[in-house]
């Protein structure tokens, strides 16, 4: 299952990621963390130290041990120089399974238990902004190591991997967007983020992406009548101000059973809607999708940046499905 929460900037689109995080590790599930801002924080949400999260090994700085490793034996892929952030997988492509040990993870992955007792928390980075990049760079660059990963990712129900996304309308501003079962935008009770929820739902309809609203910092019926008025049955479910929460940003860890009742509550409303969405997944769908943004990146700038054909790339007779893993280069 890949969830995403997405939402303005302050909106507590971290914090609801980091809650659901913890949400799944003290039920015992199996869980990915992604922090796919370049504003890194959800390591320190999920219990790290700010040294701590500053030393998770970034994505975006593994780019070409990530190439190279999913490159695999594909004949359509040149050499790992030519493969960019959208590039799909095909025949003798390495996929990436959740329940396995590979070089990717092992060089990015970071061991995390946001919760005493739950299970622990594979933590994934794409990294900050360095000095080399300042002036420079686009934060693309970085995230785009997270949707190469997505885009050979094989998952199963049971197996989550939650991606805190970057803040306000960028989260569109490449293919990674659809790369989810289930989208989760964070939304206030207020003007501007109901404007920012329409702003989602138009790019969200466009490509068939399975979106929900989470009203967060709700005080009362009337800031969920608010959100019902302008969000109506896209409000899945709302969670008020947390002083369990408000003790952690303090830097002060309570177990997690003692969040509020109502806020674990609304937790166990988005895992359960989580889990169905796995229903409605289409992989023929998530392939052309991917194959779609592909060749629009390599007609826009790909070719040209690479020296290469980028649509070549593409196996038209591959479909990404739970299957592909078995037959994957080992």
């Amino acid at each position: 299952m890949k969830i995403a929460f997405v939402g303005k900037g302050g909106s507590g689109k971290t914090t609801l990621s980091s809650l659901f995080i913890r949400h799944l590790a003290h039920r015992g599930v199996p869980v990915t963390a992604v922090d796919a801002d370049i504003n890194q924080h959800l390591g320190p949400a999920l219990g790290l130290s700010d040294e701590e999260a500053a030393a998770v090994p970034p994505l975006g700085g593994r780019l070409p041990l990530i190439k190279e490793y999913l490159r695999g034996d594909n004949p359509r892929i040149l050499s790992a120089e030519t493969m960019i952030k959208t590039t799909p997988p095909g025949a003798g492509s390495r996929l990436l399974r959740l329940d396995e040990d590979n070089p990717v993870f092992a060089a990015c992955a970071r061991t995390v238990e946001p919760v005493a007792g739950g299970r622990p928390v594979r933590l994934l980075a794409t990294g900050p902004f360095t000095e080399e990049d300042l002036g420079v760079a686009c934060y693309h660059s970085k995230t785009g190591a997270v949707e190469l990963c997505l885009n050979h990712l094989v998952d199963g129900r049971g197996e989550y991997v939650v991606v805190d996304m970057t803040a306000g309308s960028d989260s569109f501003a490449s293919g990674m967007f659809t790369r989810f079962d289930l989208t989760f935008l964070v939304v206030e009770p207020t003007r501007k983020g109901v404007s920012v929820y329409r702003q989602y739902r138009e790019y969200a309809r466009d490509f068939g992406v399975a979106l929900r609203v989470v009203g967060n910092k709700v005080l009362g019926a009337e800031d969920e009548e608010f959100l019902r008025a302008h969000v109506g049955d896209d409000l899945l479910v709302t969670l008020g101000q947390s002083d369990w929460v408000r003790a952690l940003e303090r830097g002060v860890r309570r177990p997690f059973p003692e969040l509020e009742e109502g806020n674990r509550a609304a937790l166990s409303v988005l895992h359960r809607e989580a889990d169905a969405a796995y229903e409605g997944r289409d992989w023929e769908r998530y392939t052309q999708q991917m194959v779609h943004f592909h060749l629009k990146n390599a007609a826009s700038w790909g070719n040209e940046r690479t020296g290469a054909d980028l649509a070549a790339q593409v196996d038209p007779g591959f479909v990404l499905r739970e299957e592909r893993a078995a037959q994957a280069v080992g």
